[in-house]
């Protein structure tokens, strides 16, 4: 079954309706490639097959922030595609550390436009075991 996600179209929707350009752009995205509970912040770079970032990448361009929120991949957790595997509610403990890092950003994101705040954001979030 294939799926795609058209996010693209409603981020830039918004964007220009309310006169943003794209590096003042937020995406919160989940990331199989990053065990569970652990977040990343970074600015610009490719989709790595994420189909939300494949279309909001084709819409407004790759030049946005990516909140990158670990869920971990269906291999390190016996088996599975990767589809099913983001759609389905996670394990109690990875429900966990991922509500815990979704704090963590929270707490410092409201810095992240501020002079220079997107590398000390983007440090503290990184950092974070």
């Amino acid at each position: 079954m294939q799926y795609m996600n058209r996010s693209g179209q409603a981020v830039r929707a918004l964007a220009q309706f309310y006169k943003i350009e794209p590096q003042q752009v937020l995406v919160a995205h989940d990331e199989l490639d990053l065990t569970p509970g652990t977040v990343r912040l970074k600015k610009g770079g490719g989709h790595g097959g994420h189909n939300g970032l494949r279309d909001v990448t084709a819409h407004i361009g790759p030049d946005f922030y990516r909140l990158r929120l670990g869920i971990g991949h269906p291999r390190d957790a016996m088996g599975g595609e990767p589809v099913e595997w983001v759609l389905k509610k996670p394990s109690k403990e990875d429900g966990a550390a991922i509500r815990d890092a979704i704090t963590a950003a929270l707490d410092e994101l409201p810095r992240l436009f501020d002079e220079r705040g997107d590398e000390r954001v983007m440090e503290r979030l990184n950092r974070r075991a």
